[in-house]
């Protein structure tokens, strides 16, 4: 007999599944002076993974899980701080640094609702910008941790480099202003806390301390769970059972690549190349993700395709009742270079050129819009803010 499928059971991953590619770090140097045999190793793999899925965990990258703990601490702390202490670091609608509480930025441009998430962004690594009055050692820590991403970025960009059988510091190169400020580089270290789910009473809220937030599609007596996404394809639907509400937005990110560190199983799915179905992706604690990001495709000709991505809560109650940390960076290249894939050496073997005419429309359209880095994230804005 069949056992029923129930919702604490454990869910198959990409990661519990096998297929997700896992990339070791390990003995890779600094980025000033990486090891040599170590970054043309992790060239093929990445090149193999961005080329095959767009993603991959990165393990042994140097960041320990301690920072990451600290710098969730750190903003947990933030969270808690009076209203009025909190709106001294609000950040503004054109602005990059700064704090967005629940509710201040919307999902996304298409169907737009509001963000129900705290977020706190470092663009520039500039003591100014970070709460170190009200919370000691904030600033040292935090700024820390950007330099640090900032660095595994650097040596990803090297990587990336060899595997596409470019100068090893071509993207280095292209990347040379990263946190120094969003006049010449746009890239940002995001904290991340989504507050858990609770119902009472058939209404939905998400909570963080004493503060609730109530939850869009849940304000009616009968709540919605259904995650609506008009590119859904007939099998996801069917397969999506209670599982949708959203806890975030569907996207891809409008970037070269996006690192991402994760303190549990949280709900993140991703659409993989040429597959029309949401895929849980799994948690490998101390690991961090790599997301391809359209910039990347544009610059590769689409041989890196951009990943959709989204954030649903999870249907097991012991994941959704627990709020649910993360760490983005989010790696720009400078606002002044030119994105085009005549960068590359030419390649025009048969199979490269059936595998192009099977990448979705999305990708076409990317590359029409962006003419230089600057311009993309100018228009990601607009869109974010509904102008």
């Amino acid at each position: 007999m069949l056992k029923a499928k129930t919702g604490e059971e454990k869910m198959d991953t990409l990661l519990s599944k096998s297929q997700i590619p896992i990339i070791d770090l390990a003995h890779c140097g600094t980025e000033e002076t990486p090891v040599k045999s170590v970054v043309i190793r992790v060239a093929s793999q990445l090149h193999k993974a961005l080329s095959d899925k767009g993603i991959a965990f990165l393990v042994n990258h140097g960041i320990s899980e301690e920072k990451l703990k600290q710098a969730w601490q750190h903003l947990d702390d933030f969270c808690e701080l009076p209203a009025d202490v909190k709106q001294h670091y609000i950040k503004g609608v054109n602005e990059c640094n700064g704090y967005t509480e629940p509710g201040q930025e919307l999902t996304n441009e298409t169907d737009p609702e509001p963000e129900l998430r705290h977020a706190f962004n470092i663009c520039t690594i500039n003591a100014r910008n970070l709460p170190e009055e009200p919370l000691p050692g904030f600033s040292d820590q935090i700024a820390g941790l950007a330099k640090d991403f900032k660095a595994l970025a650097g040596f990803v960009l090297q990587s990336l480099a060899i595997g596409l059988e470019l100068p090893q510091s071509f993207f280095l190169e292209n990347h040379s202003r990263m946190l120094d400020g969003d006049l010449d580089n746009v890239s940002l270290l995001r904290l991340l806390y989504y507050p858990p789910v609770v119902e009472d009473d058939n209404k939905c809220e998400v909570m963080k301390g004493q503060c609730k937030y109530s939850y869009q599609r849940c304000a009616s007596d009968n709540p919605d769970f259904q995650f609506h996404d008009d590119i859904r394809s007939e099998d996801d639907e069917l397969a999506a059972g209670n599982s949708g509400l959203a806890n975030g937005s569907k996207r891809t990110d409008r970037d070269t690549f996006t690192l991402l560190a994760q303190d549990s199983e949280g709900g993140l799915e991703v659409k993989l190349p040429e597959s029309s179905k949401w895929k849980r992706v799994g948690h490998l604690p101390g690991a961090i993700l790599i997301i391809s990001g359209e910039i990347l495709s544009v610059w590769t000709d689409a041989k890196y395709a951009a990943v959709s991505h989204r954030v649903v809560v999870p249907e097991q109650e012991s994941l959704k009742s627990h709020g649910r940390h993360s760490i983005a960076f989010f790696c720009h290249p400078d606002n002044l270079t030119s994105i085009s894939s005549a960068d590359l050496p030419n390649h025009s073997s048969d199979q490269e050129n059936d595998s192009k005419k099977k990448r979705k429309k999305s990708f076409k359209i990317a590359k029409d819009k962006v003419y230089s880095a600057y311009q993309s994230i100018k228009e990601r804005f607009k869109e974010k803010n509904g102008s």
